[in-house]
């Protein structure tokens, strides 16, 4: 199998800027907590796997942090909306690396497995999409062997919609798509309590 290139899109676990539906109803400092052990699981999964990964930070890059793992490299993300940047982080990394597979992954997820990640690039063999669908009618997982900018764009990101649009665009360019199984993303109170792990 190919050797798969991992994008990761964090941001700096600062109170008041993550998690901020969860906040509504646990708290700021409850919320930062549950986002820093995401974080600390996501660095866990990279360590895991031994994937090239480049890590893009929403701001400021973070140093000293579960990221500062010898082989990731770290980015900021472009300017725009998310769609924006995901596109870039794809093509900038497809131009460093010449990667024939590249993953981009999130933070949001805490039962996201290497099995997950191996799973989702041997899928890549035989499509050109391969999408971990998540609990919200979004995406958790995408994973691409070339980079295809209508995906990125005319998406309202964060609804529900995101996931039922991007396979008609899927559909539109011709593309072959498959799936992985659908994951939780954790954004919400419900989210968090359908999520059995004691240690969130």
């Amino acid at each position: 199998m190919t050797e798969a290139k991992l994008i990761v899109f964090v941001k700096q676990p600062e109170i008041g800027k993550v998690k901020t539906r969860l906040a509504k109803d646990i708290g700021e400092e409850k919320a930062l907590q549950i986002y820093k052990k995401l974080l600390k699981k996501t660095a866990e999964l990279i360590e895991e796997s031994h994937w090239p990964t480049f890590v893009y930070y929403k701001d400021q890059i973070g140093k000293n942090d579960h990221f500062s793992i010898p082989w990731v490299i770290k980015k900021t993300q472009s300017e725009g909306d998310l769609g924006k940047k995901m596109h870039d982080a794809f093509v900038e990394v497809k131009e460093e690396t010449e990667a024939d597979k590249i993953i981009i992954i999130g933070s949001d997820c805490y039962d996201l497995s290497l099995e997950h990640l191996e799973i989702a690039a041997q899928k890549l063999d035989n499509n050109d999409v391969v999408i971990g669908p998540s609990n919200d009618g979004g995406y958790y997982l995408l994973g691409l062997k070339s980079i295809y900018k209508k995906l990125f764009s005319g998406i309202k990101w964060s609804t529900p919609e995101v996931l039922d649009k991007t396979i008609e665009k899927c559909n539109s360019l011709g593309l072959k798509i498959d799936f992985i199984e659908q994951l939780i993303d954790i954004d919400t109170l419900d989210d968090l309590n359908s999520i059995n792990h004691s240690s969130l």
